[in-house]
C-alpha cells in the first residue's frame, strides 16, 4: 500500500480547481488506485521526467469528468523504497501550458520538509 502525501502548492492548486471542477475530489480517488498498482503509470498518460536511485519524478494525465472526461495534468513524485508518493503539481492544460520546472527542482532539494498527507 502506498502512502500519498502533497506539497502545500498542490493544495492550494487542487482547491482552486475543485471550485470549477466539482469532480475532482472523486477523480484524484480514483487516480491514487491506479498509482497503488502501477505507481509510474502504464502507457502515454504517464511521463518520467525525472529518475535516480531513489525518486522518480512522473507527469501524468488524469481523466477529469467534470471536463468531460478530458484530462488535467498531475505531477508527482514516486520513492520505490518507502513505496510513497508525493502529489507536486495539478493543472488544466487549458491554463497552463506546461509543468513548473522550478517547483520540481526546489522539491528535490527539500524532499522532506514541505509535505502534508492528503
Amino acid at each position: 500500500m502506498n502512502h500519498f502525501d502533497a506539497l502545500a502548492e498542490f493544495e492550494k492548486e487542487f482547491k482552486r480547481l475543485f471550485k470549477k471542477y466539482r469532480t475532482l475530489d472523486d477523480d484524484l480517488e480514483k487516480f491514487k488506485k491506479i498509482l497503488i498498482t502501477t505507481p509510474t503509470g502504464i502507457g502515454k498518460n504517464f511521463v518520467t521526467v525525472y529518475s535516480s536511485q531513489t525518486v522518480k519524478i512522473v507527469k501524468a494525465r488524469m481523466a477529469c469528468r467534470a471536463l468531460r472526461d478530458r484530462s488535467l495534468r498531475i505531477i508527482y513524485s514516486y520513492f520505490e523504497q518507502e513505496r510513497r508518493i508525493d502529489f507536486i503539481e495539478i493543472y488544466f492544460k487549458g491554463e497552463k501550458e506546461n509543468e513548473d520546472l522550478e517547483r520540481i527542482k526546489e522539491y528535490l532539494k527539500n524532499q522532506n520538509s514541505t509535505r502534508h498527507p492528503i
